[in-house]
C-alpha cells in the first residue's frame, strides 16, 4: 500500500529528501510523474488517466506535505522499511488503508518509474 502523511504533520521536511521515488512535496507544490526518476512518455495513473510523464498535477494537499500514491512505493526495492516513516519525528507516515498492494505491485511501480 502506498503510504500517506496524516494530519499530524508539523512540515518539518525531513522525509521529502529521503523518498527514493520523489513521491513527497511540500504542500500546494504541484507534481509530475517524471520528477526524479528516470520515466519517459506517457503513464497511466491509478484512477485510469494516461498523463505525459512531464505533465504537471495538482497538489494532494495545500497545506501540509504529502505523498503521491502513483509514485510510492513504500521503498520496496530500495530500502528494508519506507525511509519517510523512519525519519518522521512525529510519525505521520503511515500506510495508507485505502491503497492496499503487494509487493510484486510496488516493485511494478518502481521498475515503470525507473527505467
Amino acid at each position: 500500500m502506498a503510504i500517506m502523511i496524516t494530519d499530524d504533520c508539523i512540515n518539518c521536511g525531513a522525509c521529502e529528501p529521503e523518498c527514493p521515488n520523489n513521491a513527497i512535496y511540500e504542500g500546494g507544490i504541484e507534481w509530475a510523474i517524471s520528477d526524479g526518476n528516470t520515466v519517459r512518455g506517457r503513464y497511466k495513473l491509478e484512477d485510469g488517466r494516461e498523463v505525459n510523464v512531464d505533465d504537471k498535477q495538482s497538489p494532494v494537499s495545500e497545506d501540509l506535505y504529502y505523498i503521491v500514491p502513483d509514485k510510492c512505493t513504500e521503498c520496496v526495492g530500495f530500502h528494508e522499511e519506507p525511509q519517510c516513516a523512519a525519519v518522521c519525528p512525529v510519525d505521520c507516515c503511515v500506510p495508507d488503508p485505502e491503497r492496499v498492494e503487494t509487493e510484486e505491485q510496488l516493485l511494478g511501480r518502481k521498475e515503470r518509474l525507473h527505467l
